[in-house]
């Protein structure tokens, strides 16, 4: 197999942001005392993330990290919900996303994968904020790549390049790991490798996610464990 590194997409793949966004600000409504329909609030958060990211490509924002986008978005939501909250608790509320909690097989199934291959981040999210992750979650990268390091949002074909360049293998060598099909059609066309994990309770049990067609991708697993026995890992 000439595939010598596999990039992890995060949001959704790697970690369940959803569950754990939504118990971080149910926790911060105890706190606060104050009560909001945070589901809603956490599914809207995360709907902001493509519009803020289309600011930045247009140039009506320079480059932002992640961390400030989010927390623009957030300040909206309290707004529009009627919740007041002092800058510090915005700041510690906003570093939720440093904080998601990994899907079950996770960390077993990256860990047995990094025996054979180098693993990395691909992600929107800004390095501290991976890092920070990585950290909490016992998430076992071998490096940490963000589009902050190429100043270009995926699916910007220079990000996953930019990787391939930064671990001084050939795009084709290179294999993107994704639960998102646009995320893995953009590396595809970029000349990378692709494999569609499935997840299918990113978005929570009220939406139903469908896999994509067989032959689509390269690899179609249902989590890692199963991504690292159809590798050899």
């Amino acid at each position: 197999m000439s595939i010598r590194a596999l990039a992890f997409d995060v949001f959704g793949t790697v970690v369940d942001w959803r569950a754990s966004v939504i118990a971080q600000l149910e926790a911060f409504g105890r706190i606060s005392n104050v009560t909001a329909d945070w589901a809603r609030m956490a599914d809207d958060w995360r709907a902001g993330y493509v519009p803020s990211m289309e600011r930045v490509r247009s140039g009506e924002l320079p480059w932002t990290r992640l961390d400030d986008l989010h927390r623009a978005r957030l300040v909206e939501l309290l707004a529009g919900a009627g919740v007041t909250a002092a800058d510090p608790e915005i700041d510690h509320l906003n570093r939720a996303w440093h904080r998601l909690d990994p899907w079950p097989d996770s960390v077993e199934g990256l860990t047995r994968l990094k025996r054979r291959f180098t693993i990395t981040t691909l992600s929107n999210g800004n390095v501290s904020l991976l890092t920070n992750m990585a950290k909490r979650a016992g998430l076992p990268w071998d490096c940490v790549l963000s589009a902050e390091i190429f100043h270009h949002y995926k699916p910007d074909r220079e990000t996953y390049l930019g990787t391939a360049d930064i671990l001084d293998v050939a795009p084709e060598e290179l294999m993107m790991v994704a639960a998102h099909p646009s995320d893995l059609r953009a590396a595809r066309e970029a000349g990378l490798r692709t494999a569609f994990v499935f997840r299918p309770a990113e978005y929570g049990p009220d939406r139903t996610l469908n896999r994509p067609a067989d032959g689509e991708f390269e690899f179609i697993a249902n989590d890692f464990l199963d991504l690292a026995d159809q590798l050899g890992a």
